[in-house]
């Protein structure tokens, strides 16, 4: 039967783009379903600040008129301006088991790359470093992060079939937290306390913690500056990150380490794993996925490493 392959333009369209996975791993245990309103926020041009610098087309492939795939083309300008490259991106890479579905998929991406005189392709990857980027290829038997990806075996190895290669690893580690921590571990913390005349910053309430958002993550341009595919964030990008991850997280899940100054020198964020509650909501916050969240957030047993970062001059150090 032959592929038809169509580009999303309408808000409908956008839609069903979005809640494609959620029919394709129907069934599968660890596959867990984005909300629906973040996917569409994050796609569309309207509220998704990463559109100050990227252009963005989203396609899916249908067969009988039933759809069987779907991607997305990202130029990150920002990104190739300052990487000098001339880089396509693509995402939101999903297919059923057909290698002529993916071939269809890839090749719409690439005809884009050569109208806009791009040199490469590659991916999979999103509008920015917070985006669910990669292509599982270990690990199908492990429920993913909250914010991880998860996709099916086939997937890997149809891309290198195109030509595809491995660019990088992401590796994800489960680490099992000791009733008490290791006496050397607290020594060398107190060593490099009193060497750099830094410390842990006291936070007690959230309206202490939201104050330190914006510089704590304007922090991360600097400190994430060297990582793979990372560009420089915006303001506004600043903005919405402090406010969707500091709105929802207690003082007890954040670390603040300040110097001499009370300057933020660095941070990490860790949140109880939302990743049970977000399966259950099937990408609805409402009317009980809001509440099953809430719950994650309170009664949990796992958390999930978000973000950690140090200011190079304080990076190497201990």
């Amino acid at each position: 039967m032959a592929i038809v392959v169509k580009e999303i333009v309408t808000p409908s369209e956008l839609r069903e783009f979005i809640k494609f996975p959620d029919d394709l791993y129907k069934g599968e245990k660890n596959y867990i379903p984005a909300l629906h309103r973040n996917q569409m926020a994050t796609l569309s041009a309207a509220m998704n600040p990463a559109f100050e610098y990227c252009e963005a087309r989203y396609w899916m492939a249908y067969r009988e008129n039933r759809p069987v795939g779907r991607i997305a083309g990202i130029i990150n300008h920002r990104y190739n301006k300052e990487k000098d490259a001339r880089l396509m991106r693509f995402g939101w890479l999903d297919f059923i088991d057909d290698p002529k579905v993916l071939q269809c998929l890839m090749l719409q991406v690439e005809q884009w790359a050569k109208e806009k005189d791009l040199s490469q392709v590659h991916g999979p990857l999103g509008f920015m470093s917070f985006d669910a980027s990669g292509v599982l290829v270990e690990g199908f038997d492990e429920l993913p992060t909250s914010f991880g990806r998860y996709n099916f075996p086939y997937y890997s190895s149809m891309l290198e079939a195109l030509g595809y290669q491995k660019e990088v690893d992401w590796v994800e580690y489960n680490i099992k937290v000791p009733a008490e921590l290791p006496p050397k571990l607290t020594q060398a913390a107190m060593l490099v306390s009193k060497r750099y005349g830094v410390r842990q910053m006291p936070l007690a309430s959230k309206k202490a913690l939201k104050e330190l958002a914006a510089p704590v993550f304007k922090m991360i341009n600097s400190s994430y500056g060297d990582l793979f595919a990372f560009n420089t964030l915006s303001d506004r990008q600043i903005a919405k990150l402090a406010n969707n991850y500091f709105s929802m997280l207690h003082p007890d899940f954040v670390s603040i380490v300040v110097n001499h100054d009370d300057e933020p020198v660095a941070f990490g964020l860790v949140m109880p794993s939302l990743a049970k509650a977000l399966k259950k909501a099937n990408g609805k916050l409402y009317p009980l996925g809001f509440m099953r969240l809430l719950w994650s957030l309170r009664f949990n047993d796992t958390v999930d490493m978000l973000l950690i970062g140090v200011r190079p001059d304080y990076q190497n150090k201990g």
